[in-house]
């Protein structure tokens, strides 16, 4: 944490299940570093005994936006669609499509690892998949993770298949696209988008999975220019399962999978969360929202940091892929209320089930 920012947490405690029936996660394993096996087999998919242990299952889907409201859509995770379940993520971009419409949704928002080993074959039945909501123009913001880098996946170097599958030149044909990281016309990795909802102004802001200081420096210029903006923040890893941001110096070991512990070559040109919420967050007034996916246990975490000056930045992890069928559909809506408030509903379109647990299902300020 920097100096003199204050962090709240939402609940005072994780629920017991971390500690019981969800033993079963990554994070009770040995720490590893990827640095030590460059090019390490991909994980399998999860298995876990009980993966449903605190799930408040409600048949149907969530309820419609309040009047004057509008929703974000996240997609975390889709590396196991892309890998082994490619109709669950049609399935899912179909249907945010199909409601569109009733739930105002003003963009559909990808937290990372879109492939599992970033291969042809994977990012083929991605690009199927999200085709879905470019045909639709239904405003769609990308991040690479830590799987979509590196020979098989395994992030020993940041060459990538992305943006052959999501050429710059084709994205930016969107007209909620507004730009890329300037050092790398050619690369879709790192980007900004425009979307716009109910009278409210978004600035979109898309970083690659550890992002290095100089897309940082970039990252600063963009977000300082366009201060008229409420600002979202999409990056692969930077809140943990324990409410707490990924912080290298801070944490170490005790944290699994930093950015820090990727790559094959010593790089200290990576940043954490924390390196993250310093360097760019803590610097702006007008972050509104972070959102991430990555980090296995149960996927779930948020943290609320304000400011030196008092601005208090909500900051969520959502990830599903340690369900069943590689995540079982699951895809987060947030509704952003007139009343300052965002409420959070977990869908699975395949599934057809509302997940009302009070880790997936809560109600936060959005500045």
């Amino acid at each position: 944490m920097t100096p003199n920012a204050a962090e709240h947490r939402f609940q005072p405690s994780r629920r017991d299940f971390l500690l019981t029936g969800a033993a079963w996660a990554l994070g009770g394993l040995p720490f590893v570093s990827r640095a030590a096996e460059p090019q390490a087999k991909a994980p399998a998919e999860a298995t876990p005994k009980n993966p449903y242990a605190d799930a408040v299952f409600v048949a149907g889907e969530p309820p419609l936006p309040a009047e004057g409201s509008f929703t974000f859509a996240v997609l975390p995770d889709t590396q196991f669609y892309a890998q082994k379940h490619p109709d669950t993520f049609l399935a899912q971009t179909r249907w945010l499509v199909e409601q569109r419409e009733r739930r105002r949704i003003a963009g559909v928002l990808h937290l990372g690892d879109i492939t599992n080993s970033n291969t042809v074959p994977q990012w083929e039945n991605a690009r199927k998949a999200l085709q879905v909501l470019m045909d639709a123009k239904l405003p769609m913001c990308l991040v690479p993770g830590n799987h979509d880098f590196g020979p098989g996946g395994g992030c020993a170097d940041r060459t990538t298949l992305m943006s052959k599958f999501f050429p710059v030149a084709e994205l930016s044909q969107a007209s909620h696209w507004k730009g890329n990281y300037d050092k790398e016309p050619d690369r879709s990795e790192n980007s900004w988008h425009f979307l716009e909802a109910a009278g409210r102004k978004f600035l979109v802001l898309c970083l690659e999975f550890g992002p290095r200081n100089d897309v940082l420096r970039w990252a600063h210029e963009v977000v300082g220019a366009h201060t008229d903006r409420e600002v979202i923040l999409l990056t692969h890893a930077h809140i943990y399962h324990d409410d707490t941001r990924y912080d290298q110096v801070r944490f170490g070991k005790k944290q699994n999978h930093n950015p820090h512990t990727y790559f094959a070559k010593a790089q200290p040109d990576i940043n954490d969360g924390e390196e993250v919420w310093a360097k760019l967050i803590s610097r702006h007034e007008h972050f509104v929202l972070t959102l991430n996916g990555h980090v296995t246990n149960d996927g779930l975490g948020r943290v609320v940091t304000s400011t030196t000056k008092g601005h208090a930045v909500p900051q969520l992890l959502v990830n599903f892929q340690m369900k069943p069928n590689g995540g079982d559909g699951w895809l987060r809506l947030i509704e952003m209320r007139k009343d300052g408030t965002m409420q959070t509903y977990d869908y699975s379109p395949t599934r057809k089930q509302t997940n009302a647990s009070k880790q997936n299902q809560f109600t936060i300020p959005w500045a």
